[in-house]
């Protein structure tokens, strides 16, 4: 048995068991936030909402991707195509949501008062349309492209993975996908500092930064330690490309990293998310405890 099948079947432990819990936890909050009228009209949780959602769908087509190359069933170069598009998609999308939502808590606490013009949920609906479709435009225009030029081979492939798509581009596409990567982390990266810079010059005199377990300081932390968690797969794809590009690392070692980084390093910030937003939502909380309750007590009720 090879090694890269050892290190698969070592990885989808692992990713099958966070897949499942993402699975269990997201929907529970997706519930409470849904079947509140209260949360419904609340910008922040819609992001919420839209975070989840675009993690579920990443995890689904990740974890069937392990399970396909793990099994080493033989499928076609358009499903690794579209496989490969709509994770990214999903990625990037939870990723712009991220952002968002640093944005969103920047209007909230500069604009008190015009907040809710500034942003209504018709308004934010329309801006997550838009979010999803400049996710998916960078993917599918390769698979656009592909599909033009035909330049994807015919044959059907054992390994659907990032870099294995990448293959085919050669090097002339790289220096497109070097820019499209670079430049849509700086746009986000440049945002979140921007704005927590300017909640932190706001804020400053209001004494909320004074305690050194303040609930800013809580909220700041947990939220900047989810971004890193959230962006740091995208350096370790950086990484990827470069290792792609030097004929002196073997194709075992970047299969071997690419595996790594879509099994463990992409899935932790979204395993983190729900517990992060169930707990630090208080109306998320109280939500969650009060279905839960209710639940409790009907099941007493029809046991007595």
């Amino acid at each position: 048995e090879s090694t890269n099948s050892m290190s698969d079947k070592f990885f989808c432990i692992p990713s099958i068991i966070v897949t499942l819990t993402i699975l269990l936890t997201n929907p529970v909050l997706l519930t409470c936030i849904l079947l509140s009228r209260a949360l419904r009209k609340e910008t922040r949780y819609l992001l919420v909402v839209n975070t989840l959602t675009a993690d579920m769908l990443f995890v689904i087509l990740n974890l069937v991707t392990m399970l396909f190359n793990t099994a080493r069933v033989q499928i076609p170069w358009l499903v690794c195509e579209l496989l490969t598009a709509f994770t990214i998609t999903a990625d990037c999308c939870a990723i712009l949501t991220v952002t968002l939502m640093v944005v969103d808590t920047y209007a909230a606490v500069r604009w008190p008062l015009r907040y809710h013009d500034l942003l209504p949920p018709a308004r934010l609906y329309r801006i997550l349309v838009i979010v999803w479709l400049v996710a998916a435009c960078f993917p599918f225009s390769l698979v656009i492209v592909l599909q033009v030029k035909g330049d994807r081979p015919d044959e059907s492939v054992y390994m659907c993975l990032v870099l294995i798509y990448l293959a085919i581009f050669q090097i002339k596409y790289m220096a497109w996908i070097h820019m499209y990567l670079i430049a849509a982390a700086l746009f986000c990266a440049a945002l979140i500092f921007y704005c927590y810079i300017r909640l932190y010059m706001v804020t400053r005199t209001q004494g909320i930064w004074q305690s050194r377990f303040s609930r800013a300081r809580v909220t700041l932390l947990a939220h900047g330690a989810l971004l890193l968690l959230y962006f740091a797969p995208g350096f370790v794809f950086f990484l990827e490309l470069h290792l792609f590009q030097d004929k002196n690392i073997s194709q075992d070692v970047q299969i071997w990293i690419n595996t790594v980084n879509m099994s463990v390093f992409m899935l932790i910030p979204r395993a983190f998310a729900p517990f992060l937003y169930g707990l630090r939502y208080r109306e998320i909380y109280d939500t969650l405890m009060e279905l839960f309750l209710k639940n409790r007590r009907l099941n007493q009720i029809t046991v007595s």
